[in-house]
């Protein structure tokens, strides 16, 4: 089954609420080998200008995955996961998450597309908190390889 390009576009409902906690961040600091003691010492990140303990720039994944995995997941979309590497990933910030937030993330397929023999598409996922506030947006890039063509 080809990828439908169909989807392009498509916006699928937001995640359930996280609650981003102190120990959580530390978790992901310590699993990403960061030391900076912003992601385990509240007194070090209000010294820094934060409320509470901040989360890496790269912490969001966390909540992101399970957004674009309903994208992902969906039979319809017709991706072959076995066949996916992943081509990019950046966030844009409106402000670092930081212990406390509860956030959800909303996934769309921006751009599904064609290149050789692969499918290449792209996603932004916006991480807001359960009042609506903007923290920050992933982008993500995700290839299916060798299969551009088939049933198209």
């Amino acid at each position: 089954m080809a990828v439908s390009k169909d989807y392009a576009g498509r916006t699928f409902p937001a995640t359930e609420p996280y609650e981003v906690s102190r120990v959580k961040i530390a978790e992901f600091a310590d699993a990403i080998g960061d030391p900076n003691p912003v992601y385990r010492d509240r007194d070090a990140a209000t010294a820094a200008g934060y409320p509470d303990v901040i989360a890496p720039p790269t912490f969001p994944i966390v909540v992101t995955m399970a957004a674009s995995g309903q994208a992902i997941a969906d039979p319809g979309l017709g991706i072959n996961y076995a066949l996916v590497v992943h081509g990019e990933q950046r966030f844009s910030y409106a402000r670092p998450l930081r212990a406390g937030d509860v956030v959800t993330a909303q996934s769309t397929i921006e751009t599904i597309k064609t290149l050789g023999r692969n499918v290449v598409m792209t996603t932004r996922t916006e991480v807001r908190t359960v009042a609506g506030e903007q923290v920050c947006t992933a982008y993500s890039t995700l290839v299916e390889r060798g299969t551009a063509g088939e049933a198209e």
